[in-house]
């Protein structure tokens, strides 16, 4: 009774803060709601003895990846105004893309042909590693998937990088050619000669 009550509450807490992350208006404000709902799935994973799964969650996603979205959500300086702009466009497509993700999650819901248990996790024995199941079904039965995940992750990270590299107007770049052309004697120092002036505002000779 007590696991089913929690579960509900770490269940509405996802899906609650999953929905902040499209509907709030600021992009750190989304990214924080973001962070709200991977601290509640890692508490779903270890409700179904995955703490392993539930570890690297709350590690990786939180501590690395979310620190570095949120990195980069306040280097880029993204105006979200002119986004939005263009949502009533995208809308249809978005959608149907949601209508396709329903069905494909009503699908897996009602198969039975999946082999997929949605009861109470069964019992496992005192010596019994989640770590080692996950890496064998991983580099076994799900190896190619899992290097083309790696893939399209690399991907991702080139795109951030050249996405902070691009030339915006009014922002200063640093020029390393130029700076290590400067040498001691140009380009580093000039003095200027200037009278002195008293109180008064008179020159002193």
């Amino acid at each position: 009774m007590i696991q089913q009550i929690v579960f509900i509450i770490l269940a509405a807490l996802t899906i609650g803060s999953a929905l902040g992350v499209i509907v709030v208006r600021h992009t750190v404000y989304a990214a924080l709601f973001l962070v709200l709902t991977f601290v509640a799935s890692a508490g779903l994973w270890l409700l179904l003895e995955a703490e392993f799964l539930a570890l690297v969650l709350v590690l990786v996603y939180v501590g690395a990846v979310m620190v570095l979205f949120l990195f980069i959500v306040m280097m880029l300086d993204t105006d979200t105004q002119s986004l939005r702009q263009g949502l009533v466009r995208y809308a249809p497509l978005g959608v149907v893309v949601a209508l396709i993700v329903f069905a494909e999650i009503g699908y897996v819901v009602y198969s039975r042909e999946m082999g997929v248990s949605f009861g109470t996790p069964l019992p496992r024995a005192g010596d019994f590693s989640n770590t080692r199941e996950l890496g064998q079904a991983i580099y076994t039965a799900y190896g190619f998937p899992f290097e083309i995940a790696g893939v399209i992750l690399l991907v991702g990270i080139v795109a951030a990088i050249m996405l902070t590299l691009r030339r915006r107007q009014g922002v200063r770049h640093q020029n390393i050619a130029k700076q290590v052309r400067v040498n001691a004697k140009r380009g580093r120092l000039r003095i200027v000669h200037m009278p002195s002036e008293s109180r008064t505002g008179e020159k002193n000779p």
